[in-house]
């Protein structure tokens, strides 16, 4: 590099010739050097000269928070505002510059002049402003500052000779005024719905090459600014996709998007400087109109001219990026910065198109390196935490949003975000009120209502995200994401249906809810969505699974295969066409279910092992379709006869048992943010307890009748017949045989549980119980892979299992964070207790040397933890037995996983191994036989709520070890609850309460390693909200009223108004 002095030397040279281009260039290499305040006022002059108005901004603005003590910086950006049209914005600059002058010494030649571009702008303005200002002298003359300027740079260049190396083009440096806002607003005000992230398939919409404004009188100062500041809502948010149903939401059509996002480029030509610069010009208008094969034609030829011209480069670049052809954008940017390592906005467009590519830790490299030219960059810190969003390092874009928003108050984009950062490590009241600033700055922002919206429902707050929706719709009642949205949340709620008649091709199935005029409102959003957008595979395979869940097969069909029919552009798309793909099998089985009886509809025993593990694993399904029988068209099953009318016509009997389900289903939501309140499962858990209730009690009644019996012999003869009762209720466990076992007994013959009235207790065992709820979960939403663990393939036998976290990478779960510190303390406790853990190929890790147990349990998160064992590791917590003394079953295996630099997968998972299985198994058929001993005897039809004391118990018991066993490979918590009302209800106990607000059940049986202890907490709140009642006896038989699968798809899909 050449030394400090000729490099000023030759600016002095360079401005007296004019070559503004090239004294950018060196201007550009001093202040990367020392960022001397004289040299940024002299860069924001040469960029006057070019007319580059918002680099002069940017420059003017930088220069003012460094030293607030002198003019031109504030001379020179009125000017700029002035030139973009802005006159209200350049007189209130020029104000702030005068009222420096009442407090400091200032140059008298540049407050002479100040004062007659103040006089001359208030009588322009006459009619906006009024004078506040102290009076002022008279001005002398209308002399333009620019040409005083010009003739000061061209006969009165002098070369500073301090040793700290601060130019002194006798460009006096200006003060420290802020105005950032002024500039941002109207920027923003022209281009209100410029947020955009999943809205538009076009890559150069999510690439944003604005400056601040919109504004068209200016074609050159747009998009890459050294220092131009970037106030456009997108940034990199709108390059990165986001993966799983957190939508967001586009704001601007692609036509009028590309015509607003400009761009400016100024720097440099080793020859013909002046007519380079305006082909430069013409070629950014160029790209700010569209018209990107034009301009880089434009570039070619300059780059033809001077191949090292790093401003031509990032032009041509820019064109190449909104062409959607990245890799040729990147290749042009890191030209340029070969040729120009201090191009800071080179590094930041690179930063850009890499993390279109999704390449995030390369795109916050560059972005972290545009930072050291430009520190403290409102823009950059504001691109720079968006990618660490999507890239999942939520505190660095807490941390980078959090530094955005300090410098630009203005930045509605920064705000949303740092929403969803601080939403995603937990902070949720700051997440909201980040969310409503930005909501605050502009009440159109459609990205933010989006947001909010997805903030809300995840909280389980669903009547604010509806609120949330129905504002966006006001907004552009057209908008196709927010019907998607809606559609999610509906279905998330329930409401999957938009009509109460179905009609079913051939079959017609016409279903009569004589009291039905509640639209349901899923099916209907997503229509709407999909008219507006039809390759929304999003949109489509929702709107499928909800016309499966109500029993339109032929239009859920037609959903998934054009589901399947997609080009997609991303994995996650591609998980949704393989799960379309099982979902469709699933469908087509359910068709062929739907008149026979409910009891056969039966999942685990009809669908190939193989199918079902891919199926809950979301694989690619080639390897199914070579190896699995696939289910008929549905054109066949649409043969196999019509359904009978009156099946589906809702009568007073179906009436009070749907009105009885929803009243005791609803015991089993959970108060905790997370769990959105569903009606469908509502009314799926009423009806799956009362018929658990019902097929118990007949059970019992035969028991009861046997223990009577039994008492009425002599001695031996009652001793006989109590071990063939004990025999009867503690049979051989039916699901010993391994993986794809279906065929160990009459029960096996329908792993669902078939229980009628010719069924004595040797067929009732703990899990044909189970069944009945797991059979109700499986049809109430049959998107969700419900399936019993040991009837999935060789998975089994390696271990299959529940894996449910608590934080994932830096991410909090929403739903479960909240027994982060009990389970890390379990954790302690185990690895205290076990002095061990195992690794992740399940070797034993040695924990009693070198003071780690100490260390352990001081240990506060679970970096703390993991830097004590030094590896990725698990434990298993342990369930103390009822059944077999002084025996303990493996629990839940408490897991601690690196993710990436800072984060962790810390989780429970629950493996489920043939050993594991065959030791809960036995289990489970004690603690059922202990249930019916404790009602089944003296106590049976009892009233008396004390006497009852030792059945609820054991009830509760039972509970517990099906918690910990976690059998299915989702839905475990569900069933457990339902069953539990069930049981109780069998002992004439209704449950009237609700779960108390923070506590999840299942959860708490996991961390509690004895049933005793899990009995005491639950029977604190439960107990004094049970009633003792016979009433459900009264309620007609579930089984009997909704014999078809048909029948009980219509009772699901129907709702009263209300």
């Amino acid at each position: 590099m050449a030394p400090v002095t000729s490099q000023r030397a030759e600016l002095a040279k360079l401005c007296s010739s004019k070559d503004w281009s090239k004294a950018i260039r060196i201007l550009d290499s001093l202040v990367s050097q020392s960022d001397a305040i004289q040299d940024i006022c002299n860069r924001a002059f040469c960029y006057s000269q070019l007319e580059l108005h918002k680099h002069v901004i940017k420059d003017c603005d930088r220069a003012i928070q460094l030293n607030p003590s002198l003019l031109q910086a504030y001379i020179l950006k009125g000017h700029a505002l002035s030139a973009l049209g802005r006159k209200a914005d350049a007189l209130l600059v020029w104000e702030q510059g005068y009222e420096h002058t009442q407090h400091q010494s200032a140059d008298l030649k540049q407050l002479l002049e100040l004062e007659e571009l103040l006089v001359k702008a208030k009588e322009d303005n006459n009619a906006l402003y009024k004078t506040n200002a102290s009076p002022m002298p008279q001005a002398k003359s209308d002399s333009s500052s620019n040409r005083n300027l010009t003739e000061t740079c061209e006969s009165q260049a002098k070369l500073s000779g301090n040793t700290s190396g601060k130019s002194e083009i006798v460009l006096k440096s200006t003060d420290k005024f802020d105005a950032r806002n002024e500039l941002n607003t109207e920027g923003r005000e022209s281009n209100k719905c410029d947020g955009q992230v999943n809205g538009s398939p076009d890559v150069i919409d999510n690439l944003r090459y604005n400056s601040e404004s919109s504004d068209t009188s200016e074609s050159c100062d747009k998009v890459f600014t050294n220092s131009g500041e970037s106030s456009d809502s997108n940034d990199a948010a709108e390059i990165l996709r986001k993966p799983s149903f957190k939508f967001t939401f586009p704001s601007e059509k692609n036509s009028e998007a590309r015509k607003n996002k400009k761009f400016s480029v100024a720097r440099v030509s080793k020859t013909k400087s002046i007519s380079v610069d305006f082909r430069l010009s013409r070629g950014i208008a160029e790209v700010n109109e569209g018209k990107y094969a034009h301009a880089i034609s434009i570039f070619d030829q300059i780059l033809k001219e001077d191949s090292a011209y790093p401003e031509a480069l990032i032009g041509r670049g820019t064109a190449y990026a909104f062409k959607r052809e990245l890799h040729s954008a990147i290749d042009d940017f890191t030209k340029a910065i070969q040729f120009n390592p201090a191009a800071g906005e080179a590094w930041k467009r690179r930063g850009q198109a890499r993390a279109a590519l999704g390449e995030f830790v390369e795109a916050i490299e560059d972005l972290t390196k545009a930072l050291e030219f430009e520190s403290n960059t409102a823009d950059i810190l504001h691109e720079r935490g968006i990618v660490n969003f999507k890239f999942k390092e939520f505190n660095t874009a807490v941390e980078d949003l959090s530094a955005c928003v300090q410098l630009d108050r203005d930045n509605k984009s920064a705000y949303t975000y740092l929403g969803l950062a601080l939403s995603s490590i937990g902070e949720y009241k700051k997440a909201e009120e980040a969310h409503l600033k930005a909501l605050q700055l502009d009440r159109s922002f459609l990205e933010a209502w989006g947001h909010l919206t997805q903030f809300y429902q995840d909280l389980s707050r669903p009547t604010k995200a509806l609120e949330c929706l129905t504002q966006v719709l006001q907004i552009d009642g057209r908008f196709a994401r927010a019907y998607h949205l809606r559609g999610v949340l509906f279905h998330a709620m329930g409401e999957h249906r938009c009509l109460g008649v179905v009609m079913e091709g051939k079959l017609q199935l016409i279903v009569v809810f004589h009291y039905i005029n509640r639209m349901r409102k899923a099916i209907k959003d997503l229509t709407t969505g999909l008219s507006i957008d039809g390759a929304n595979i999003e949109s489509l395979y929702l709107r499928a699974a909800c016309y499966h869940a109500v029993g339109q097969y032929k239009e859920a069909v037609k959903d998934y295969d054009a589901a399947l029919d997609l080009e997609l552009d991303s994995m996650d798309k591609f998980v949704l066409q393989c799960l379309a793909f099982y979902q469709k099998e699933i469908a087509l089985y359910t068709a062929s279910k739907f008149n026979s009886e409910f009891c056969w509809f039966d999942i685990d025993g009809d669908i190939d092992p193989l199918f079902k593990e891919y199926w809950c694993k979301r694989l690619h399904p080639k390897n199914v379709c070579e190896k699995v029988y696939r289910q008929p068209p549905l054109r066949e099953s649409l043969r196999k006869g019509k359904l009978r009318k009156q099946e589906l016509a809702i009568t007073k009997q179906k009436s009070a048992l749907i009105q009885a389900a929803d009243s005791i289903g609803k015991k089993i939501q959970y108060d905790c943010p997370g769990f959105l309140p569903n009606r469908r499962q509502h009314r799926m858990a009423g009806f799956a307890a009362i018929e658990v209730a019902q097929k118990v009690s007949k059970i019992w009644r035969i028991l009861q009748a046997e223990w009577k019996s039994s008492n009425k012999t002599n001695s031996n003869n009652k001793n006989g017949k109590r071990a063939r009762r004990r025999e009867r209720i503690n049979m051989p466990s039916q699901n010993r045989g391994g993986a794809g076992c279906s065929t160990s007994s009459a029960w096996e013959t329908s792993s669902s549980g078939i229980v009628d009235d010719k069924l004595s207790s040797r067929h009732m065992s703990w899990k044909d119980i189970y069944s009945i709820a797991v059979r109700w979960r499986q049809i109430s939403e049959p998107c969700d892979p419900v399936v019993w663990v040991n009837k999935l393939s060789e998975e089994f036998n390696s271990g299959f299992g529940s894996h449910t976290p608590m934080i994932l990478g830096q991410a909090k779960v929403v739903r479960y964070f909240p027994n982060y510190e009990r389970t890390l303390d379990i954790a302690k406790t185990v690895m205290k207790e076990r002095s061990y853990v195992h690794g992740k190929t399940d070797q034993i890790i040695h924990l009693s040397k070198d003071g780690k147990l100490e260390e352990i349990m001081h240990a506060k998160s679970c970096s703390d933890l993991y830097n004590v064992v030094g590896e990725d590791f698990w434990s298993a917590t342990w369930c103390n037995s009822t059944a077999f003394e002084e025996k303990q079953l493996e629990g839940t295996r408490i897991t601690l996983v690196k993710m990436g630099q800072h984060g962790f997968d810390f989780a429970i998972r629950t493996p489920c191994t043939p050993a594991r299985w065959e030791d809960y198994d036995a289990e489970m058929a004690m603690a059922w036989e202990a249930v019916c001993n404790a009602y089944c005897g003296e106590n049976y039809g009892s009233t008396d709520f004390d006497v009852l004391e030792n059945v609820r118990d054991a009830i509760l018991r039972m509970t517990y070890y099906w918690y910990n066993f976690m059998p299915l490979s989702r839905g475990t918590a569900a069933a457990g609850f339902v069953v539990m009302l069930g049981l109780l209800l069998a002992a004439n106990m209704e449950f009237t309460g609700s779960i108390p607000q923070g506590f999840q059940v299942d959860w708490e049986a996991i961390l509690n390693m004895d049933p005793n202890s899990f009995v005491d907490s639950v029977k604190s709140w439960l107990y004094p909200s049970l009633k003792v009642t016979t009433s459900w006896k009264d309620y007609h038989d579930v089984a009997s009223t909704f014999a078809t699968t048909g029948s009980v798809v219509a009772a699901l899909s129907s709702y009263d108004d209300e």
